[in-house]
């Protein structure tokens, strides 16, 4: 789809918030077009990444929603921490944290990157079928981390079968 066509897509909704998401948006060359476009159209644009690429070719109207990759995902040595330095008050980060280990290797992210200055929301999600969210959440209370509890709700809601097909988002063949 073209961007003019995202657009009209988008308005037809009748929503004033857009998330753009899926895969890495940030690894699509027109992702800061779209945004930029989205902006100037009163949008409320979200933009959730996976944190490898630098996020400051987003406008500064955008909220950003950074993930932090945990040691536990294989990933986390590719974690762009200069884009840490780039966040404002209205943007979030993540941790997905699958056990013990990453939950501590964040606790420490969150505090050697003085993270509760920096953003709106720290979110902990457990890695869905891993690590209990009740585990979590314990964690969580008994050292009274100020971060809120994260559930990968279109794991609830969707079956593995239905994950990621169009029927599964309600949208149409055509986008």
């Amino acid at each position: 789809m073209t961007l003019a066509e995202i657009l009209n897509r988008v308005n037809t909704l009748g929503l004033d918030l857009v998330e753009i998401t899926g895969g890495e948006p940030l690894s699509q060359k027109n992702c800061p077009d779209l945004a930029r476009l989205l902006v100037a159209n009163k949008f409320t644009v979200l933009c959730e990444t996976n944190g490898t690429y630098p996020i400051d070719v987003l406008p500064a109207e955008v909220i950003r929603i950074v993930d932090f990759k945990c040691p536990g995902s294989g990933e986390s040595d590719q974690v762009n921490w200069d884009n840490v330095e780039c966040l404002v008050p209205h943007d979030e980060v993540k941790f997905v944290i699958q056990d013990r280990d990453d939950y501590e290797w964040s606790k420490g992210i969150v505090t050697k990157y003085n993270l509760q200055s920096r953003c709106k929301a720290i979110h902990f999600s457990p890695v869905f079928g891993i690590l209990e969210p009740s585990a979590l959440a314990q964690w969580i209370m008994e050292d009274k981390v100020c971060v809120r509890l994260h559930l990968q709700i279109h794991k609830y809601i969707h079956t593995n079968a239905q994950q990621g097909t169009r029927e599964s988002t309600g949208f149409p063949e055509s986008t």
